[in-house]
């Protein structure tokens, strides 16, 4: 049975599809721990009703980022994790962090990368007019949501939308395909290699996988 840490800041809906997965033995794996760089995130509660132990850390309490991080690493690696999943975790990592947890790292952001990467993915979509948007699972490096795409999954944008259609529409298709990308990833059938994603020893495109239509 494969290690699980989850990294939130919020709500933790993400955090809550992994747990049902892993319940549901859609993911042969146990969530050891969940972290929150927030107090009063939600995620926290959802990880106390499942009795998963729920940590949090705070930036007031160290000197930067680097310290931040680094105590976050120990006590991450206190569950000898084999992946560390970033469900909704608005921290920047920095390069100690992502380099330690290379190739473990995953992160689900809600845009069809390398579309809008950062914040307001959402707001950005509506101003521009687009008919088609979606949510991207990728391994974390150096390059903010720059790292290899593993899964992407893709929603219509309609006329009329407001940002909360539009992220209720995401937030279905992310609950879908991240705990499907972790179960990948804990089954062996998914690494990151030569700066690419590969899926069952096959490269996967930039777009990440696509089932054959």
């Amino acid at each position: 049975m494969k290690n699980i840490v989850v990294l939130i800041s919020g709500n933790g809906s993400n955090l809550q599809a992994i747990i049902d997965a892993c319940k549901q033995k859609k993911i042969n794996g146990t969530i050891r721990a969940v972290f929150s760089n927030k107090a009063d995130a939600f995620g926290l509660e959802r990880a106390r009703e499942a009795n998963i132990p729920a940590h949090a850390l705070e930036a007031s309490q160290f000197a930067g980022r680097e310290a931040f991080d680094r105590e976050l690493v120990q006590e991450i690696d206190a569950y000898a994790p084999d992946v560390v999943v970033l469900a909704g975790y608005m921290r920047i990592l920095s390069p100690a962090f992502v380099e330690h947890f290379a190739g473990r790292l995953l992160n689900i952001h809600p845009s069809l990368l390398p579309k809008y990467p950062g914040l307001h993915t959402h707001r950005q979509v509506l101003e521009n007019g687009d008919e088609e948007h979606g949510t991207s699972v990728h391994f974390v490096t150096d390059e903010l949501d720059g790292g290899p795409v593993i899964l992407q999954a893709k929603v219509p944008v309609f006329g009329g939308d407001s940002e909360e259609d539009v992220t209720g529409r995401v937030q279905a298709q992310e609950h879908a395909i991240y705990p499907l990308v972790v179960s990948w990833f804990v089954d062996g059938r998914l690494e990151m290699r030569d700066g690419a994603a590969w899926l069952d020893g096959v490269k996967l495109p930039p777009q990440g996988y696509a089932a054959e239509e």
